[in-house]
């Protein structure tokens, strides 16, 4: 390994579908930084010992499913946002004076604030989260930032958003629940619709969409393909779409920022990005 090369890279199981790499390398080179970033298959047994095995040339880790609650205790400090979801996407590595700390981090709720702000919401006060995930977790408290203390939450199984309810607690938020056969009846009055569910459940309540508020911007949390059934039916009826690159640029672009302590180069990044999807 080249003298004075910075490591990174993203962890999960599985990860070979991961854009990180793409990414994070993009912006090593726009910024001409001496880094490299990798994707490794790990799972929740395993992380432990990777995390431990690091040595100092390491700068950072982002972390994809399933590990993003599992590496929580692992941190030496984790910083508000994360704590607040109860999920960490990013790992930096800090010096200190017994060696270095872990410090957990999350710049999923960042990803979606600033890919809602492309879609010209920047406050809000009526808006619905499809799904009850970690995601969905992050979308609440990116609505939060928002404005929003009473989202409507669109779930399958209210049992199974249990993460969710305990985050909403520490934030004072108050969602409300729906199934997703009422799911158009809130989505006709909302502001801003941030959506995490699979591609396949997305087409299925497009085909059930009614009229949308003028200029309400979607969000779909879904990459590939770039226009999901959902997005186009929602542009169709006169809303706004934003596609899932943008969350998932600007969520990278704040993990460049807090690992390598440069401003993200966020064009150059989202270039590298397309042209991989295209």
């Amino acid at each position: 390994m080249t003298a004075g090369l910075r490591r990174a890279g993203v962890l999960g199981h599985p990860i070979g579908h991961s854009l990180s790499p793409v990414l994070h390398n993009a912006a090593y080179a726009a910024l001409e930084l001496d880094w490299v970033y990798e994707a490794f298959d790990v799972d929740e047994a395993a992380l432990s010992g990777f995390v431990q095995g690091l040595d100092d040339s390491w700068g950072g880790l982002s972390l994809t499913m399933p590990l993003k609650v599992a590496a929580v205790p692992l941190m030496d400090y984790i910083e508000p946002m994360a704590k607040l979801v109860g999920a960490v996407n990013t790992v930096l590595m800090q010096p200190s004076g017994a060696g270095r700390h872990l410090v957990g981090a999350n710049t999923d709720v960042h990803g979606i604030v600033e890919a809602l702000a492309e879609g010209g919401i920047r406050e809000a006060h009526d808006a619905v989260i499809l799904g009850g995930g970690a995601t969905a977790t992050s979308a609440m408290a990116a609505l939060g930032r928002l404005g929003v203390t009473r989202p409507v939450v669109v779930v399958r199984n209210r049992a199974r958003a249990g993460g969710l309810m305990r985050a909403a607690t520490k934030m004072g938020v108050e969602p409300r629940f729906s199934s997703f056969e009422d799911a158009p009846h809130y989505l006709a009055t909302a502001q801003a619709v941030v959506s995490t569910v699979p591609r396949e459940v997305g087409e299925s309540l497009a085909s059930t969409l009614g009229p949308v508020t003028e200029h309400a911007a979607l969000l779909d949390a879904v990459y590939h393909p770039i226009d999901t059934p959902l997005g186009m039916a929602w542009r169709e009826r006169g809303g706004v779409f934003v596609n899932g690159t943008r969350m998932l640029l600007h969520q990278a672009g704040e993990q460049v920022r807090l690992m390598t302590g440069h401003p993200a180069p966020l064009d150059a990044m989202g270039r590298a990005l397309l042209q991989r999807l295209m």
